[in-house]
């Protein structure tokens, strides 16, 4: 292999961001997500800080729980444009040691550094000067995982947290491996790892020693999969900058609702955004999911294929509805959110390569020109410019 695989991970990116713009936040418990209205908020967490996480403050957590765990919480908004704005800086500082940066998020990536050591030294060494160059160019934190694989160089840069820094050489792979627990495993989630443990396989080691064919007579292709990541080979490469997969929005009502137009509002509202940054990224989507929570927190997802891509917010919109149907929800139980993501991407060209996708062509054209426009208006004077006349009311309710 022979491979020097950096991963870096921002230590509570966020929520660090806001104690680095805040003096005043730092050494505090700060919350990043939804207003938590006083423990009576819908959202969720987006991020929080190591003192916010001593309290057992997490991410994906909802607000209101966060609230109850931690009252005396710094709780603050998210600024997308500012964490966007110091993600770049970061990624700039990763691309001067190597082209080959693979981001994962706005605050974590893989860079192989494999072609890079004859000109910057050895792999401690370029991730030791980025850890560093991080902290003084920027005020912030971030923990490193050095190995010859993917897999190992996320687990390394895991471990070390909070203000890590774990370099694994190939002759010590296995040894730092085998005594993890399966959980660490990438793809070992609850169910599988629930699996394993009864048949007395608790650790990565344990996955090793029962072998390659037994595992993959239990999990079939992911078994397999399984027992190489325990031996350590992991060969996928770093690959820069992968193209976008989907785009979407999704909403927590402030109440449950069953009301059957607040969710056909919400819905349009929702295919508006999507449809908007579609077009203001040149993709084109040929399959639409819906995402569907009620009040006993069911989660359920339905998705389709369409016959032509479309960036047109009312052929979104037809789409939810239909998926909407396929639901099966009448009204009956109240909702707690619905969300609607836009895959299967592809650039205008590329679309229209494919031929007999675009029956209607010049008919999604004309359509697209006319979202083009409002998204001109929009722009100049605010988002709330042009609105769709169905979307009047909710904006009444709303002021």
């Amino acid at each position: 292999m022979n491979r020097a695989i950096i991963h870096v991970d921002m230590d509570a990116f966020f929520a660090s961001v806001e104690q680095l713009d805040h003096p005043e936040y730092r050494g505090k418990p700060v919350i990043v997500g939804a207003d938590p209205q006083g423990g009576q908020g819908r959202g969720v967490v987006a991020a929080s800080s190591y003192e916010a996480r001593k309290f057992g403050v997490r991410s994906a957590m909802p607000i209101s729980r966060a609230y109850r765990l931690c009252p005396q919480g710094i709780f603050v908004a998210p600024r997308g444009g500012r964490y966007g704005e110091i993600s770049q800086r970061v990624f700039a500082i990763f691309r001067d040691f190597s082209d080959l940066v693979e981001p994962l998020s706005v605050d974590e990536a893989f860079i192989d550094a494999t072609g890079s050591l004859r000109l910057f030294g050895s792999a401690e060494k370029i991730g030791r000067e980025i850890k560093r160059r991080i902290k003084d160019e920027l005020g912030l934190v971030a923990s490193v995982g050095i190995a010859p694989t993917k897999f190992v160089a996320k687990i390394a840069s895991d471990i070390g947290k909070p203000n890590g820094f774990v370099m694994i050489s190939e002759e010590e792979v296995l040894g730092f491996l085998h005594p993890l627990p399966i959980t660490r495993l990438w793809g070992v989630g609850e169910k599988t790892a629930e699996l394993l443990s009864r048949r007395g396989i608790k650790t990565i080691g344990d996955v090793a020693k029962i072998g390659e064919k037994a595992l993959a007579a239990m999990l079939g292709d992911h078994g397999a999969h399984l027992w190489r990541l325990s031996m350590g080979i992991d060969e996928r490469e770093v690959v820069p900058e992968t193209a976008a997969k989907s785009v979407g929005n999704e909403t927590t009502f402030d109440e449950d609702t069953a009301d059957p137009q607040i969710i056909r509002e919400t819905l349009l509202r929702l295919c508006d955004k999507v449809a908007g940054r579609l077009r203001k990224y040149g993709f084109l989507a040929l399959g639409v999911t819906l995402k569907f929570r009620d009040e006993d927190f069911r989660t359920v997802t339905r998705s389709l294929t369409r016959e032509t891509p479309t960036a047109v917010t009312s052929d979104l919109y037809a789409d939810a509805l239909a998926l909407l149907s396929r639901t099966g929800w009448t009204g009956g139980k109240r909702i707690r959110l619905v969300g609607i993501t836009a895959h299967r991407l592809a650039t205008g060209g590329e679309a229209r390569a494919q031929g007999n996708l675009f029956v209607s062509a010049e008919r999604e054209e004309k359509k697209k020109s006319a979202e083009c426009a409002v998204d001109a208006v929009r722009q100049r004077f605010g988002k709330g410019a042009l609105l769709r006349a169905s979307l009047l009311k909710t904006k009444k309710r709303e002021s």
